[in-house]
């Protein structure tokens, strides 16, 4: 596995934001974490980009255990993240911000210039390259966030709510960009609400709801378990939409 998250907690003072969650990911997969609001997802990706260091539990990263490696040292050695707030530095171009992620490998800046513009490229920002990131819609946005990921040259990515905030056009356009960069060799884990590119991108899904991990699976599993359908729509739940199907 490249990734092994082995019952991961983090406490909060009283708040049990995660609690003792364990999830894998393997090389070259789509990965669905979901699960309702407040559920911990985010918490789960600081733990395992090093943001956050759990309660209790491990993070092992190709073979190594990075529990306590800060950041950087993560980045270094391959995983990458977006975030759902996505913020650009305003005052730099498309350019200027890719090439940001790239300097985490090199320090000459031709060559840190060129991996922007050929990242650009394949994520469709090629001509936004000259333009202020603040001029950016939502959507360019979220792929500038992209950009300057995986300019990082990262084997794992973790993409946070990649899809919040898009159309059902701009959702269409980006599925199969996730997918490419998947097929490019970048093993990617995603947080994500959009249920229909969770259920046509991810393989499997694993699902947290109040901290802790309450199913795990294919997307036809995961649809049709009661537990999940209870945790989105509430007590009864399940039930109710069994009857209606009948």
């Amino acid at each position: 596995m490249m990734l092994t998250a082995s019952n991961l907690t983090k406490r909060f003072g009283g708040l049990v934001a995660v609690n003792d969650v364990s999830l894998t990911v393997a090389p070259g997969s789509i990965t669905g974490l979901i699960g309702p609001n407040g559920a911990g997802k985010t918490t789960l990706f600081t733990l395992v980009s090093g943001f956050e260091t759990p309660s209790n539990g491990t993070v092992v990263f190709d073979g190594d255990d990075i529990t306590t490696l800060p950041t950087h040292e993560r980045a270094r050695r391959g995983i990458a993240r977006t975030f759902q707030i996505v913020q650009p530095f305003a005052g730099l171009t498309v350019a200027e911000n890719i090439a940001v992620g790239a300097y985490l490998r090199t320090h000459d800046r031709t060559e840190a210039e060129a991996t922007a513009h050929r990242i650009a490229a394949h994520l469709g920002l090629e001509p936004m390259l000259d333009k202020p990131a603040a001029a950016l819609t939502t959507a360019g946005r979220k792929r500038l966030e992209l950009a300057r990921a995986l300019a990082t040259a990262p084997k794992l990515l973790l993409l946070d709510e990649v899809l919040a905030g898009l159309n059902p056009s701009e959702i269409r356009e980006m599925l199969p960009v996730i997918r490419a960069i998947r097929d490019d060799g970048v093993t990617i884990l995603m947080i994500e609400h959009v249920m229909q590119a969770v259920m046509s991108l991810c393989d499997p899904i694993y699902v947290l709801a109040e901290g802790r991990l309450i199913a795990s699976g294919p997307p036809d599993a995961i649809a049709n378990d009661p537990k999940v359908v209870e945790a989105y729509l509430g007590h009864g739940a399940a039930a109710r939409v069994g009857g209606a199907k009948q």
